[in-house]
């Protein structure tokens, strides 16, 4: 992973932290990752951000989602989905079972 580009989507970071390959994302995010997708070159992925993720469906940047559930019920949390998202169906185009009972699941989205 250090060897990847990495762009850091942050409201209170001045800088990447100096993680390797590294940039701030500093303007509009919209404007942002449209220009990323229009470039040549690998998928983007995202990790560890719902509110991203959330902003990037809203503005139709998503073409895939990739979930992994995991065997644990933790009562509460962060959810990827807001109340009253827009309905969109999911087509499952992957999944994969692991010895430890994770799934990962690969849904592509459905243009509304």
């Amino acid at each position: 992973m250090h060897g990847y580009p990495k762009h850091v989507a942050s409201t209170i970071l001045q800088e990447p932290l100096g993680w390797n390959n590294s940039t701030l994302i500093k303007g509009d995010i919209r404007e942002e990752v449209s220009s990323l997708k229009q470039q040549e070159g690998k998928d983007i992925l995202v990790f560890g951000s719902a509110q991203l993720v959330r902003t990037l469906m809203r503005h139709g940047l998503v073409d895939e989602l990739r979930l992994m559930v995991f065997p644990i019920i933790v009562g509460k949390g962060k959810h990827v989905f807001e109340d009253g998202e827009d309905g969109r169906i999911l087509e499952l185009v992957d999944s994969k079972t692991f010895g430890t009972g994770v799934v990962s699941l690969a849904y592509r989205l459905e243009r509304s």
